[in-house]
Parts: C-alpha cells; sequence; structure tokens
C-alpha cells in the first residue's frame, strides 16, 4: 500500500534534501525523540540556529518526518512501498536507503506508541434481540402493540456491561436508517481524511 502524501508534507520533507546525511539522522532520531516523549520547540530553535537556518524550517522538517514515519507505521507500508512512496520527493539513493533504514528500525516501537496512545472506548460485544406483540387485553380485545427489546452487551476496558433496550419496529427502521446514512457518510472522501488526521 502506498503512503500518499499531501502537498504540504512534500514541500515540509523538501528541505531534507539540502542537507546532509547526518543532518537527515539527526532529524529522524529527534522525530523518533518527539513520537515517544512529545514536542519540545526549544530544540527547534538550537538546530535551527546550528544549520543556520530558522526554527520554522527545522519545524516543518521534523514534523514532516513524523509524519511520515507515523502513517507508515499506522498503515504498515513494507519496505518497497516505503521506497515508492519517498520516490516522488526526489531524494537522493543515499537518503532514502537512510530513511528506509530508520522506518524500518523504528517502526515496531512507533506502533506500540499509536496503540497506547489510542483511545479505549467502549464497543459492542454481543447483541439479544426479542420481538413481543400484545395482540390484546382485557380492556381492548383488538390491538396489536409490538415491541422490540434488545439487550446489549458491552465491554469497557475488560469489564462488560448490559443494556436494555425497548423500541418499537417504527423507530427501530428509523434508527437503522440513521446508522447507515452515518456509515455511508463515513466512506465519504471528507470524512476520511479527517479520520486520517485524528488518528
Amino acid at each position: 500500500m502506498l503512503l500518499v502524501l499531501e502537498e504540504e508534507h512534500k514541500e515540509h520533507l523538501l528541505f531534507l534534501t539540502h542537507v546532509d546525511l547526518d543532518v537527515v539522522r539527526e532529524f529522524c532520531r529527534i522525530s523518533l525523540e518527539f513520537i515517544r516523549k512529545g514536542i519540545t520547540p526549544k530544540v527547534y530553535q538550537t538546530a535551527g540556529q546550528k544549520l543556520g537556518v530558522d526554527a520554522d524550517t527545522v519545524q516543518h522538517g521534523v514534523e514532516g518526518l513524523m509524519y511520515l514515519l507515523t502513517e507508515s507505521a499506522k498503515l504498515m507500508v513494507n519496505e518497497i512501498d516505503f521506497q515508492d512512496s519517498i520516490m516522488t520527493l526526489g531524494f537522493s539513493e543515499e537518503l532514502k536507503q537512510e530513511l528506509l533504514t530508520q522506518y524500518v528500525d523504528s517502526r515496531k516501537e512507533i506502533r506500540s506508541i499509536l496503540s497506547e496512545m489510542a483511545m479505549d472506548l467502549p464497543h459492542y460485544h454481543n447483541l439479544e434481540w426479542r420481538f413481543d406483540v400484545q395482540i390484546a387485553s382485557r380492556s381492548l380485545r383488538r390491538q396489536i402493540n409490538p415491541l422490540v427489546l434488545l439487550k446489549l452487551h458491552i465491554e469497557d476496558s475488560g469489564e462488560r456491561n448490559t443494556h436494555v433496550l425497548q423500541t418499537d419496529p417504527t423507530n427501530l427502521v428509523h434508527l437503522t436508517n440513521v446508522l447507515d446514512q452515518a456509515l455511508q457518510e463515513m466512506k465519504s472522501a471528507h470524512c476520511r481524511r479527517i479520520v486520517r488526521n485524528i488518528k
């Protein structure tokens, strides 16, 4: 699976073509450190002074590397696809090889860090349902009152909770339609872009 980079990220990574391989290694080390422990803006100023460029350029370069490494690790991009993904950036062969080495060496660690950062939300475990129809009572002999009883089992951090819900078929059909619309909207390009940026 190829990693598709937006123009902004390509511009940020373009800075790496103008620096030595040792500087790229240092940027990769800083990127991995920031992924592990969080961003420290002071590092940008120090690196910018050493290279003779402004701190924003260094920040964009490091953030571009962080994005490249985290997205590649998140999507489980293999070595060949990683090389193909960065081929369009105009990097030298040594730079491509260095980025590939850094990615392969840190891929598992980045994935474990990303999995720790993921929110553990309650999720579906099981659903039991029953359809009840009341066809008569003492006061009304010919009434039809359908009900759907749902027993929803949810798992939250290893703990299971049970919720009992009751609804009529009309509301259940409406609920199904609304959920189906939400699923269809999640397939749109706009929502996929937002979800990608959240992850």
